[in-house]
């Protein structure tokens, strides 16, 4: 066996481009290389390889074998030697491992790998290819050792080696410690263990390789609620066996992606909690993934489902406003109405509101005190007026006109328009504690800033869609044709796709006569919660999407905060570095 003895059929039906097996392949259809090695017993460094055993079959048929020695380049130990017979003397005609691999390489071209304890085999196997400078190809790998596990009690057999399972399975070849007969056996055990799997409706080899990793009982028995769901961009929803949504999700493959919550690769403490109570899925399908990717705010939004975390509660978003009255001070209200014109947000939470409230009042004299102030009476200062941080309008110090041109002006500038004056006072400040080393101060200086920064750059952009009575936009569709979306005061109205090699007018006339009324509002977001309009102005903004038509304009101030984007990235960027050295 010093030279290498190859032996192939006929392959008919193997198509050799496809460089992949599909996981949705029945396994009496897939080609499998069932492989064995013998090595010199130490680690997978690239050599150590003494024989290389491997048999290729499809549908119980033998379609090939490769069996070789390989000469490892050092010496074997006595004790391989006396559990394998394979001599010194028998290797050193055989070939060394960088003249196997080419061969190897290509009779494992398509096909699923099958070892008994894969990890051990693939794993010498890959080393040999990168010291060697050959790719591995990434092949999909099935464990006769795990699937026995998975399959077989401990009534059955006391343990899962690969002799015992022979006995077990009465094969034809035993093992020997030889690699091809090894291999021989090991295909007989896969074909049994296959026999075993239809019980667990395990039918494909995708199913198959999942079903041998780690997943747990309850992944195994909820596998089924997977099946029948479309391969299709949409919306999926858990629900619980009294219809209550679980848990709602969006894929470009609601198939593929629902398949994989019962794969070993979904590890999340929640979700498992999840799979327990799930009955069944409902599949939502959509035109395109910004459709799916709104419908899902929309329904986590409506039904808050207990095991989404993130846009549950759109209703809980707070603002930022200047009081009515003489005197304005900034307060974080739940909602704004439409007598309010100087107001800042959404914010996510009440704490990045007053974030953004302590970045103003370091910035302007804003009054921080929470008195109902009057014209006419006047109201004892506080310790901010004596140190210099209030003008103290509850003493009347400053007129009310005097006042909003240092303090109210500046704020609804900066929220409109220009942030400019706001952002030159807190780098002054920052430049002064920085000077005087106080480098934790400006570190919160620096926090309010980006804050303040982050807020205004958000609501200019979601100003400027949101005031637009109709925006039709195209983008080119992956298999062809066009994804058309149709956006009224920032919410979206219509969705669809139009065939490829059709004109997309046509369409785009179908989803605006069926498209949802949208009427105007105040504020920046009117008719959608600030999740769903930041949805569709990323889609907006990709450089393949085409604007169509629009009512008016679509616009930003000049002078507005998006001009302080890379400051804002800046600041954002040394707060993380600060945070991750604090925590090292």
């Amino acid at each position: 066996m010093a030279q290498q003895e190859y032996v192939q059929e006929a392959l008919a039906g193997l198509d050799p481009a496809t460089g992949t097996v599909d996981p949705g392949l029945p396994l009496y259809a897939t080609t499998f290389v069932v492989v064995d090695l013998e090595t010199t017993g130490g680690a997978p460094d690239g050599g150590g390889i003494t024989e290389i055993g491997a048999v290729k079959v499809r549908g119980g048929e033998q379609l090939g074998v490769l069996a070789t020695l390989v000469n490892p380049g050092e010496p074997i130990p006595p004790f391989i030697t006396v559990l394998t017979g394979i001599t010194q003397a028998m290797l050193l005609p055989a070939p060394p491992i960088e003249q196997v691999l080419p061969s190897f390489l290509e009779f494992i071209s398509d096909a699923v790998l099958v070892a008994h304890n894969a990890p051990y085999d693939v794993g010498f196997l890959k080393a040999a290819c990168a010291r060697h400078g050959y790719r591995w190809p990434n092949p999909r790998v099935l464990d006769t050792a795990a699937l026995a596990r998975r399959v077989l009690t401990r009534d059955e057999v006391p343990n899962r080696k690969l002799g015992t399972l022979a006995a077990y399975f009465r094969t034809a070849t035993q093992p020997t410690h030889r690699a091809l007969d090894d291999a021989k056996a090991t295909v007989d055990v896969l074909h049994g263990l296959i026999a075993r799997l239809g019980g667990h409706r395990v039918e494909t080899i995708g199913d198959a390789i999942e079903f041998a990793r780690a997943v747990t009982p309850t992944q195994r028995r909820k596998r089924h609620l997977a099946e029948g769901l479309p391969k299709a961009p949409g919306v999926y929803i858990f629900r619980a066996a009294d219809d209550r949504p679980l848990y709602v999700g969006t894929s470009g493959d609601i198939a593929t992606r629902v398949r994989s919550y019962f794969t070993a690769a979904e590890k999340r403490a929640r979700i498992s909690e999840m799979l327990a109570a799930a009955e069944r899925v409902e599949a939502v399908e959509c035109a395109h993934s910004l459709e799916a990717e709104v419908r899902e705010l929309r329904l986590i939004g409506a039904h808050a489902p207990p095991y989404n975390r993130r846009s549950k509660f759109p209703e809980r978003a707070v603002w930022l406003k200047l009081t009515e009255g003489p005197y304005p001070r900034l307060s974080v209200v739940r909602g704004i109405s439409p007598t309010d014109d100087a107001y800042l947000g959404p914010f996510n939470s009440r704490r990045s509101a007053e974030l953004a409230a302590a970045g103003f009042h370091d910035a302007v004299p804003l009054r921080q005190c929470t008195h109902r102030l009057s014209l006419r009476t006047v109201t004892p200062a506080c310790a901010l007026a004596e140190l210099g941080r209030c003008p103290a309008p509850c003493e009347h110090r400053i007129t009310p006109e005097e006042y909003d041109a240092r303090a109210v002006a500046p704020f609804r500038t900066a929220t409109a328009s220009d942030p400019q004056p706001v952002v030159d006072a807190l780098l002054a400040r920052i430049e002064v504690l920085a000077g005087a080393q106080r480098y934790e101060e400006a570190a919160v200086v620096r926090a309010r800033l980006a804050a303040v920064l982050r807020a205004t750059v958000r609501m200019q952009r979601l100003v400027a869609l949101s005031r637009i009575a109709e925006l039709a936009a195209a983008r080119p569709a992956a298999r062809g044709g066009w994804e058309l979306a149709l956006v009224r005061h920032g919410r979206l109205a219509g969705a669809g796709v139009s065939p490829p090699g059709v004109h997309p007018r046509p369409t785009l006339a179908a989803i605006r006569a069926t498209a949802e009324t949208v009427p105007p509002g105040h504020g920046p977001i009117p008719n959608a919660s600030a999740e769903e309009t930041e949805r569709i102005l990323s889609w907006l903004e990709r450089p393949e999407t085409r604007l169509v038509e629009m009512s008016s304009g679509w616009a930003s101030p000049v002078a507005g905060a998006a001009r302080f984007r890379d400051l804002l990235t800046k600041a954002e960027s040394a707060a993380s570095h600060q945070l991750s050295t604090e925590r090292s």
